[in-house]
């Protein structure tokens, strides 16, 4: 990635009214954390793949595996982590299970990655 010179101030004035506005519009520290764990789970390549994989169908772990080329227990490891996080749902069908996204933001979020990075 290119340096570049990060550009600053020439004088030290603080307009109190906009860091009011900012401030209060902030969330709090917990929701912060919470996101930043989100952003962390989902910075692992092995979990992103998961996570486009399961964008496109509903898939048991043993399918995830084969698209992924890793151990089923490779795979139910990660799907545990991102399953703690709340970005992956799963439902039983006899003996087996399927995962899916929770819902379509974990999809959304990816996308608008995606479009940033491609710019």
């Amino acid at each position: 990635m290119p340096k570049s010179k990060v550009e600053t101030c020439g004088v030290t004035a603080v307009d109190r009214r906009r860091v009011a506005r900012v401030s209060g519009g902030l969330p709090g520290e917990r929701h912060i954390g919470d996101l930043a764990e989100t952003f962390k789970v989902l910075s692992d390549p092995t979990r992103l793949r998961i996570v486009l994989a399961l964008s496109m169908e509903e898939l048991c772990v043993c399918d995830l595996a084969a698209v992924l080329g890793l151990s089923v227990s490779a795979v139910s490891h990660q799907l545990r982590l991102l399953k703690g996080h709340k970005l992956v749902a799963f439902r039983r069908q006899g003996k087996q299970v399927f995962y899916r996204l929770d819902d379509d933001h974990v999809i959304n979020l990816i996308n608008e990655a995606a479009s940033h990075v491609q710019e």
